[in-house]
């Protein structure tokens, strides 16, 4: 029986509206009528005549329907009632209408299609988890503005990138996130997150074969959009196959900052694995955290050397000066006079703490003259192989001295046919390769890794990046474990595709992690808050200028003796260097830092140990 008054219900409701609306007046109807006759038998003041009773009965029936319920002659009371179906449908139709439209705007704004109506806000173009520490350093970046917005356009659903944002980016300050589903490649989507008054645009590289031709067909749709003020797009890109760079360029223009990721993360593969900690260096400089590179006009210096300048601040760390028409000068000759155009370029806690001050007195004794250095050939490991590894390998050969070796164990076989290829254009270093699976004890055991200076484990790039990284997990722990047999600490980069993932890894004073994407993404952040920060990394990563490196405190000042800061800078300015800060080897093992102290204040003293390091900017 309950099946058959089911069905007999479904079809009543398939009929019609007009069909419905009677069955319910009817319901009502059969409920409304019987509880009014109850209720105006159960009142004590009913009147006592049937007349009077079946107005009573009819008020409450017209109070309960809205209409009214008023009494008099038939023909008045037909025309209320009429009266009042009448409000009764005009004001259920407009409900209705009211109703259906702001469910139809509600959906509609959560399809994130709605335009943004912002002033000097950052747009991020797609959606990949470099979104999340680039929004995360803009946030730092922004900490000290009232109000920041940055704006995302990406292929997902608008509700969801709100959800994952929520999620992963917790502390947000006074930065505003709005999200916007669209294609980044459709400059009808594009119009949607108003670029033309953006302060900057970032193109992330959404992964995958065809990632590049993403990125690529944004710079092209950039293009097609219509900038309303004539001014540059300060626009920051990113590509993971430096093979596109030169497509990207051109799709760009000649005001795009295209970084190549590949290239980047060779570099500091190299540089990391010449001197161990200097991916802990990088990580801080390059975080809105801690301390980082502004650009400072300072009248007080104009017409004053460069040299002089070293010693101007306290809580600042000089470097370098930007030169009128953009033109960016690391560590120069200390004679070189500051013009009234020149700005300095100084690491500091923010942009407003460049603050001269004046220098105190140099203990001139504890400084250590500088010493003749000698370089001996190395033998490197090179632990798998993806499509960084031989740009990893050519680079190397620009730091090494003659006779100098890489061994390379990899799985794929094409590793040989490429690494022969980068070998032929070497000079200083050789290279040899062999086939086995760098995650096996085995394959490890065979290597005699106690003659190596140097090991670089990369990741597979064929595999996603948790699973990349899970490999290069487990190949980690066993060298740990071979070393630990041995008697002797194995100096290791590792690279990894998530950042998490370090935080797994076992640590040691000797172990450096590259994580690109996190590398990357705190670049193009610092890139798209100044323009002028592109050429000076640019700078920064070439072989041929000045770059960042770890020495021995010994090479610098007396051990064990109370020394302000000051007194280091002086000691690697007799050297031709810039002392940016130091690295204490008691603390290489402790997170976040890793010992690692940038811009230190100069005026507090510090007693340097065996195995500390001082941080330096200076020309191999």
């Amino acid at each position: 029986m309950r099946r058959r008054l089911r069905y007999r219900f479904d079809t009543m409701m398939s009929r019609g509206m007009a069909t419905l609306i009677g069955w319910m007046t009817a319901a009502c109807f059969a409920l409304v009528v019987p509880v009014s006759v109850l209720l105006v038998w159960a009142d004590k003041k009913t009147p006592l005549t049937l007349g009077d009773r079946l107005a009573e009965i009819w008020q409450h029936v017209g109070v309960a329907f809205r209409l009214g319920g008023d009494l008099g002659p038939p023909l008045y009371v037909l025309f209320s009632v009429l009266l009042a179906l009448m409000a009764l449908l005009f004001t259920s139709t407009l409900i209705g209408l009211i109703t259906n439209g702001v469910d139809r705007r509600l959906a509609e704004l959560r399809k994130g299609r709605s335009i943004v109506l912002e002033d000097n806000h950052t747009v991020l173009f797609g959606w990949s988890e470099q979104v999340f520490p680039i929004v995360a350093e803009l946030v730092a970046a922004n900490a000290n503005q009232r109000r920041a917005v940055v704006v995302i356009l990406g292929p997902k659903d608008k509700v969801e990138m709100e959800d994952e944002m929520r999620a992963k980016v917790t502390h947000r300050g006074t930065t505003k996130v709005v999200c916007r589903t669209g294609s980044p490649t459709d400059p009808a989507d594009i119009a949607l997150v108003s670029p033309g008054t953006a302060r900057s645009l970032l193109i992330l590289a959404p992964g995958g074969p065809d990632g590049d031709a993403g990125v690529v067909k944004t710079l092209l749709a950039l293009g097609r959009v219509q900038q309303p003020t004539g001014a540059p797009r300060h626009v920051v890109a990113a590509l993971e196959d430096g093979q596109n760079h030169a497509a990207a360029r051109l799709a760009g223009g000649p005001h795009a900052c295209v970084l190549d990721m590949d290239s980047i993360t060779a570099h500091l593969i190299v540089r990391t694995s010449l001197q161990p900690g200097l991916s802990f260096v990088y990580h801080q400089l390059l975080s809105y955290a801690g301390d980082e590179f502004y650009f400072s006009a300072e009248p007080q210096l104009v017409g004053r050397t460069f040299g002089e300048a070293l010693m101007a601040f306290a809580t600042s760390s000089v470097v370098g000066l930007l030169r009128e028409g953009g033109r960016i000068d690391l560590n120069p000759p200390w004679s070189s006079l500051i013009g009234d155009r020149d700005r300095i370029i100084a690491i500091s806690q923010d942009d407003d703490t460049v603050i001269a001050s004046p220098p105190r007195h140099i203990a001139t004794g504890a400084i250590i003259p500088p010493r003749p250095s000698t370089r001996s050939p190395v033998r490197l490991l090179v632990l798998g192989w993806n499509r960084r590894a031989a740009t990893v390998i050519e680079r190397l050969d620009d730091y090494v001295v003659e006779g100098s070796t890489v061994d390379v164990v990899a799985r794929q076989h094409e590793a040989a046919h490429q690494a022969e290829r980068a070998a032929a254009g070497l000079t200083r270093l050789r290279v040899t390769v062999t086939e086995g699976d760098p995650a096996r004890p085995a394959t490890l055991c065979r290597l005699d890794l106690g003659r190596y200076h140097h090991i670089v484990l990369l990741r597979h790039d064929a595999l996603e990046g948790q699973q990349a990284d899970n490999g290069t997990l487990v190949t980690l722990l066993h060298l740990r474990e071979l070393g630990r047999v041995a008697g002797h600490e194995l100096a290791v980069v590792t690279e990894l595709a998530d950042d998490r993932n370090r935080e797994l890894a076992p640590t040691s004073a000797s172990h450096d992690f590259i994580i690109s994407s996190q590398l990357i993404s705190r670049l193009m952040t610092q890139i798209s808050e100044s323009p002028h920060l592109a050429r000076l990394f640019d700078e920064l990563f070439r072989s041929e200028g000045s770059e960042i490196h770890l020495r021995p405190a010994e090479g610098y000042v007396r051990l064990g003796h109370d020394l302000d800061f000051y007194t280091v800078v002086e000691a690697a300015r007799r050297q031709g260097q810039i002392a940016i800060g130091y690295r204490l080897h008691e603390e290489t093992t402790l997170a976040p830092a890793f010992g690692v102290r940038l811009n230190p204040d100069k005026r507090r003293p510090h007693r340097f140990a065996a195995g500390d390091s001082i941080i330096v900017l200076a020309r191999e």
